[in-house]
């Protein structure tokens, strides 16, 4: 189903007009700037954290689950003040193991904005422990404040306790440290290739990014790990995500995936994906 159609769901209420008022000017960017959120705070005379909450529904039209029909939407609020909206993406034909969750949604559409740090997530459902742990693969886990409909400004830790993480294996640069990408690259291969060398892989090493051709547009999506593996963010995932958060973009007409030489390869799977979501053959390029 289409973000717009979803839109149409929404109650006829004032501050989702104001919002969606925004999100039209520009192209629908699942992402209000600290200024918008600040504006309408004083608007609605709303905290910060009660504006979030009242944005989740419009966050969930981004949802894509044609499996569990069940729509979550996430919004990370960045140190910045940004909110960067989230939303569950499944996907068809291919393993479950595929599915983008709403919190990693927002955190990685976050990072793809270059925010260096993430101070809440807020979220419509619970987070289940795939969401959970792979929050604590943040920066900011120890300080992160989950907040929901029911429950505000909890503790991640409370809903992890005596949490595993990147400290145990000794990882002191976590999720949100490292570098991200500043350039835009003028074709595919290039851009796929930038992007790999700002991954986040201190477990394998595995430098990997995907670059899908949207139109005339360039949208990348990098790898970032888990210090339990299993939740870490593959980069096609990463780049579809991205590339729906965007709005209605033009459709995509290729797919680059490009790896440096590691013990891990996401290339079988992101082929795979490639296929079944996109009718395409997707090209690899080792660097």
């Amino acid at each position: 189903m289409s973000i717009s159609t979803n839109f149409f769901r929404l109650p006829n209420m004032p501050i989702t007009s104001a919002v969606l008022t925004q999100l039209a000017e520009q192209h629908y960017h699942a992402y209000l700037s600290a200024e918008q959120v600040k504006a309408l705070c004083g608007q609605f005379q709303l905290s910060q954290i009660d504006f979030a909450l009242a944005c989740l529904p419009i966050a969930a039209c981004y949802s894509k689950a044609p499996i569990s029909e069940f729509y979550v939407g996430a919004i990370a609020i960045g140190e910045s003040g940004n909110f960067y909206f989230g939303a569950n993406q499944e996907f068809e034909s291919v393993s479950i193991g595929q599915t983008v969750h709403a919190e990693q949604s927002a955190l990685m559409h976050a990072w793809q904005m270059g925010e260096k740090r993430i101070t809440d997530v807020v979220v419509n459902y619970t987070p289940c422990g795939h969401c959970r742990q792979f929050m604590n693969e943040l920066n900011s886990a120890r300080t992160l404040r989950i907040h929901l409909p029911h429950s505000q400004n909890n503790a991640l830790h409370s809903y992890l306790p005596d949490a595993f993480g990147p400290r145990n294996l000794n990882i002191t640069d976590c999720l949100f440290d490292g570098p991200t990408q500043t350039t835009q690259p003028a074709n595919l291969t290039e851009a796929a290739i930038e992007a790999a060398r700002s991954s986040y892989a201190p477990y394998s090493h595995l430098q990997g990014a995907v670059a899908l051709q949207a139109g005339e547009r360039i949208i990348t999506g990098r790898y970032a790990e888990n210090a339990a593996f299993n939740p870490s963010m593959l980069p096609l995932q990463n780049a579809l995500n991205f590339y729906r958060l965007q709005g209605e973009t033009a459709p995509i007409s290729r797919v680059v995936l490009a790896e440096n030489q590691s013990k891990l390869s996401t290339k079988e799977s992101t082929f795979a994906l490639v296929k079944a979501e996109l009718g395409l053959e997707a090209e690899y390029i080792a660097f």
